[in-house]
């Protein structure tokens, strides 16, 4: 099958004396790219071999996921990855972070299927191809459902399992692929999806959270180790998603505290043991009593902290957090009358409060400014004294897309917010942060997790009805900025009023 790709206007680069004025030079080594994941974007639910995921199972749950979507079908990039990898040659990309499917190289977390190997390597071998580096993630939240039903990341046995299925990829396509993640997010994998129940497997218990954190740790670890000991050579690495916690006023030492709590238990659990060995001494203080400590065995903080090379840093907003709830909280419409929770295992007394800043279709504040803050923090206690390079591996907007009659979307708010963010990053750098690249999420409008297909973050349309793909007016922007090594100011000759305010018609609401 062939992907269809509808370009409303050509790819060009313009001339020289046209590049905008109000301009800055992005770093010649520095990579720009984007991002998917496996189950958000191939479909093919049972084809070749693939067996259910958790996400398979959580997504046909009645009320799990906004109108009952599913990722059997998604974006049907296992057929068409040819036409979306010249899709992104044509952008100009210079390197593809993917995701490989659990389930299709070891169905059930069992023995190897080749069918889903192939796949893989023919995706990695048109990108090579095309000139794109492939950046490849192990796992992207798609754990077997047959693990799951014993015990899941809460079960030391996964992480035996996960080694086997990660030396099974790099069997067959070590050869080709230089930079490997093991991990993308592990506070979505385990505290989403064991303790707030939003997301797959769906539990709601701060204890399992917990359990599920410390064996995904320790999954990465071992990984890290097998794959140090057969090639040297090899760029290894995970990706965490990050927040920016202030305390709403850092005069209260109830918000100080509050805003504590969420670094600690959404930063510090993951960056302490992988860079300092050990958990922090306030994060264990605040969860002693949910039993984490009794699935730390000797000798996993020093597989933990096996080193790394690379960080992959997924950012999307900050936030300000209060001791109390704001007066008008929004309405939760993700549950569907199931139960959910927080999912910090123990900060009860924290809530994220509304600044006035504009905010994307998530209700999340665009607060570009606090991605430098925690690069400059990432590469001064964490990063740069282990000389591990940071890449930003994840970050983008969801809009209420609205294509014209071609499928065209011209997201002006989209394109302000990958300049803006651009240069943010580039506010790092000039602060001494080697930040090595950017990878916009995501390249394709795509399953959106428990909100489906009522999201769109991509730079690319997606026609779910058709498959059609239309670049939108931030990606042809993004493909302008690849090929002049030049970032514009986040309005510049966006604005039709040149007033430089947001343009007419488009809404970051």
């Amino acid at each position: 099958m062939t992907a269809q790709t509808r370009s409303p206007q050509p790819l060009t680069v313009p001339a020289a004396d046209l590049v905008l004025a109000q301009t800055r030079p992005v770093p010649t080594d520095f990579v720009l790219g984007a991002a998917t994941a496996a189950y958000q974007i191939e479909g093919a639910r049972h084809e070749d071999g693939r067996t259910d995921s958790i996400w398979d199972t959580f997504s046909h749950a009645p009320g799990a996921v906004v109108d009952g979507d599913t990722g059997d079908v998604a974006c049907e990039h296992y057929h068409r990855y040819a036409a979306d990898v010249a899709l992104m040659k044509s952008l100009g990309l210079q390197s593809y972070r993917f995701s490989t499917s659990w389930d299709r190289v070891c169905p059930d977390g069992g023995a190897v299927n080749a069918k889903g190997l192939d796949f893989y390597e023919r995706l990695v071998d048109s990108l090579l191809e095309a000139g794109i580096a492939p950046w490849l993630t192990l796992y992207h939240w798609d754990l077997p459902q047959a693990l799951e039903d014993r015990g899941g990341w809460t079960s030391r046995e996964t992480v035996d399992r996960f080694v086997d299925y990660s030396l099974a990829v790099h069997d067959r396509l070590g050869d080709r692929v230089r930079t490997w993640t093991t991990l993308n997010e592990p506070f979505c994998a385990a505290f989403l999806g064991y303790t707030a129940g939003m997301h797959a497997p769906g539990r709601t218990s701060p204890a399992d959270g917990l359990a599920a954190a410390h064996h995904l740790m320790l999954a990465h670890g071992r990984v890290v180790q097998e794959l140090r000991a057969r090639d040297a050579s090899l760029e290894l690495g995970l990706t965490l998603n990050f927040t920016v916690a202030d305390p709403l006023d850092p005069s209260d030492p109830r918000d100080v505290d509050a805003a504590r709590r969420v670094d600690a238990q959404m930063n510090r659990i993951f960056l302490d043991p992988v860079f300092r060995g050990a958990y922090p001494a306030d994060l264990l203080d605040d969860v002693r009593h949910l039993g984490l400590e009794d699935h730390i065995m000797d000798g996993d903080l020093e597989v933990i902290s096996t080193p790394i090379d690379v960080l992959g840093v997924n950012y999307y907003n900050g936030e300000a957090i209060g001791h109390e709830p704001p007066a008008a909280a929004r309405a939760d419409s993700l549950n569907g009358g199931r139960f959910t929770r927080s999912p910090f295992p123990a900060a009860d007394d924290s809530h994220r409060h509304p600044r006035g800043l504009p905010v994307t279709a998530m209700d999340w504040e665009i607060q570009p400014e606090g991605l430098t803050r925690l690069l400059v923090r990432l590469h001064e206690e964490y990063a740069g004294p282990a000389g591990v390079t940071l890449h930003v591996t994840e970050n983008g907007a969801a809009f209420d897309d609205a294509p014209d009659e071609d499928g065209f979307v011209d997201d002006r708010g989209r394109t302000a917010y990958v300049r803006s963010h651009l240069g943010a990053i580039l506010d790092a750098v000039d602060a001494g942060v080697p930040v090595r690249g950017y990878f916009y999420w995501s390249l394709l409008d795509n399953f959106e997790w428990a909100w489906g297909y009522a999201k769109r973050f991509g730079i690319v349309r997606v026609d779910y009805d058709t498959q059609v793909r239309t670049p939108k007016a931030s990606a042809l922007d993004y493909a302008r900025i690849i090929a002049t090594r030049r970032l514009p100011t986040p309005w510049a000759d966006l604005d039709a009023t040149g007033d430089g305010d947001e343009p007419a018609g488009e809404s970051t609401t």
